[in-house]
């Protein structure tokens, strides 16, 4: 796999669009600070670990609906394997006017765009949440 973020994102996405309770998917520490943000901002309902058949270890995200419909409306992955994208603190897009949120990779670790900003550090724009 060249870019576990993407998969990630994308079955996250495949998941909320085909109505599902729950997500499994593989573990690694990037993955889960994702899924500590998205449960942090209200996107999914909760967060777990387990293991597979095999016995690796998985994340488990429980999705959140309401009324139906899925919390997340929308996932993008903004900084590519062929294209990163990098912004100083300044220069952090703002998602939705402020309704969605960019995840940031910082050398402080992962932050919302406005947790960024605040502590005036920039990085990889991983994804933008709405």
């Amino acid at each position: 796999m060249n870019d576990p973020v993407a998969d990630f994102l994308t079955r996250l996405r495949n998941a909320t669009r085909a109505g599902k309770p729950e997500c499994v998917v593989p573990h690694s520490r990037l993955k889960a600070g994702l899924a500590d943000i998205l449960l942090k901002e209200g996107f999914v309902a909760g967060v777990s670990e387990g293991k597979d058949e095999r016995g690796h270890k998985t994340l488990v995200i429980k999705l959140k609906y309401v009324d139906g419909v899925s919390a997340i409306s929308g996932l993008t992955r903004v900084s590519k394997p062929g294209r990163r994208l990098y912004a100083s603190y300044n220069e952090i897009p703002r998602v939705l006017n402020g309704l969605g949120i960019a995840i940031v990779s910082t050398s402080k670790g992962l932050m919302k765009d406005r947790d960024a900003r605040r502590n005036r550090v920039g990085g990889e724009i991983l994804c933008n949440v709405w």
